[in-house]
């Protein structure tokens, strides 16, 4: 058996990390201007390359913007991040996401399902759709939320392949480590057979090539996990 070398972050991860915590606690607030590299890197007794490198990272999150011939500033992260600026929430948060994440991931979801669910109905042939048939059986026999999760996230991920849509599975998988989180969730508060009760019931509209009722439920039963009875938000 051979075990992987244990390492510590490198200063530039440090370097990124920090300035995260300070923008997203408010202590640097949206518009202020950040130090010269040449002064950041005195601070924070680290070199201008790190510095450099670490403003890099923090500009392609969303974090800063850097502005030629004026500096750089503290970026609106909520218009000019993306999925990296979205995991730098959940670590400053302990792995959790906030209401209003939650609320938008699963909104988007219902919008990308429905794409997904279209698509498979109008153009996939039986043996792609029988073959999402194996992945549910697989998430029915789960034995602990974590595995269930993983196997409703296959199922999705199958879900959007099947669609014939090329980049549908990328968003899907962009998205895959806080769905997990908020399936092993909905796991633990109403159980792994409601996971698999509306898996079942929208592979059975699938099997149907029912475009209408397949639409319904998928409104129904995110409905109750974005403002209804099933709802995943915090502990």
């Amino acid at each position: 058996m051979e075990f992987e070398k244990l390492s510590a972050p490198s200063l530039k991860q440090l370097f990124v990390q920090q300035m995260q915590k300070m923008i997203l606690s408010g202590e640097l607030p949206e518009g202020a201007p950040l130090p010269p590299e040449r002064e950041l890197a005195r601070q924070m007794q680290v070199s201008r390359a790190v510095v450099n490198g670490g403003l890099t990272e923090l500009a392609a999150q969303g974090f800063v913007e850097v502005r030629p011939r004026q500096g750089t500033f503290v970026a609106d992260y909520r218009r000019k991040g993306n999925l990296s600026t979205l995991i730098a929430i959940m670590e400053y948060n302990g792995g959790e996401l906030g209401r209003e994440e939650i609320r938008s991931i699963l909104e988007v979801r219902r919008a990308l399902e429905h794409l997904a669910v279209t698509r498979i109905i109008r153009f996939a042939t039986d043996e792609q759709i029988a073959a999402l048939g194996d992945t549910l059986a697989r998430l029915a026999a789960s034995e602990n939320p974590a595995q269930a999760a993983e196997r409703a996230f296959d199922f999705q991920h199958e879900l959007a392949l099947a669609s014939g849509n090329s980049i549908l599975p990328l968003f899907y998988y962009s998205f895959r480590s806080p769905v997990l989180t908020l399936w092993i969730r909905f796991c633990r508060r109403y159980g792994i057979e409601s996971l698999c009760r509306n898996t079942e019931l929208l592979y059975t509209h699938l099997k149907n090539r029912d475009e209408a009722a397949a639409a319904a439920w998928i409104d129904q039963y995110l409905g109750k996990a974005i403002s209804g009875s099933q709802q995943v938000y915090g502990e």
